[in-house]
């Protein structure tokens, strides 16, 4: 096998690694990654992990940006297709309830399960999650400030407060739908978010009226 033949295979098993880290790890958390579950998940010896990673702590975060990239290409890329203004921040919680509704991921959402994870654990690993939590936070206030410069929102919008309150009905939907009930909480979350923004939009008649 060619040199460039091998490092396409390593890149595959890296990314199959990995893709069954972020879905084991929204369910049981970074802590759970055990390397003997992986390695019968994948199909990849044990020895082969460390041709990628010298230790779990490399593994987990890797994991981290994998599941930042995931995000990338279900729920924000889908949005940026959208018109700019609020019809591509309604898009954006749309993309995110489809992704919960597809059940990408075994436990719904990986960011969910690792901010709780390590909310009170410094270290490399909390530092990364963190980040990628405010680069989230701080692209819906991003996609806020264009609605309001597009005239798409109400002159004083606050950015930081509506980005919370988008947030929040995003992370109850996915909380809700998987302990309590089900498709409702996904619909309920869906006409919250539009509500809100069709309350604060000049010409409600860009959004959906349900």
């Amino acid at each position: 096998m060619t040199q460039d033949g091998r490092r396409r295979r390593g890149l595959r098993s890296r990314e199959a690694i990995l893709g069954q880290a972020v879905g084991l790890a929204s369910v049981e958390g970074l802590d759970g990654l055990s390397l003997g579950r992986l390695a019968t998940a994948t199909g990849i010896s044990k020895s082969g992990f460390f041709a990628h990673w010298s230790g779990k702590e490399e593994l987990q975060l890797d994991a981290v940006d994998w599941a930042s990239r995931q995000w990338r290409e279900h729920i924000v890329a889908p949005a940026l297709r959208a018109p700019a203004g609020v019809r591509r921040l309604f898009a954006l919680h749309e993309a995110r309830l489809r992704f919960y509704a597809e059940r990408v991921l075994p436990g719904g959402c990986f960011f969910l399960a690792v901010q709780a994870e390590f909310d009170d654990r410094p270290g490399a690993v909390r530092e990364r999650v963190a980040q990628a939590l405010h680069d989230w936070d701080a692209f819906i206030r991003r996609l806020v400030r264009e609605a309001v410069e597009l005239g798409e929102l109400a002159p004083g919008t606050d950015p930081a407060q509506l980005a919370y309150e988008i947030e929040a009905l995003g992370e109850a939907a996915v909380i809700r739908s998987r302990l309590l009930d089900g498709q409702h909480a996904l619909t309920h979350s869906r006409r919250a978010v539009l509500q809100r923004l069709r309350g604060l939009c000049p010409d409600p008649s860009l959004l959906p009226e349900d």
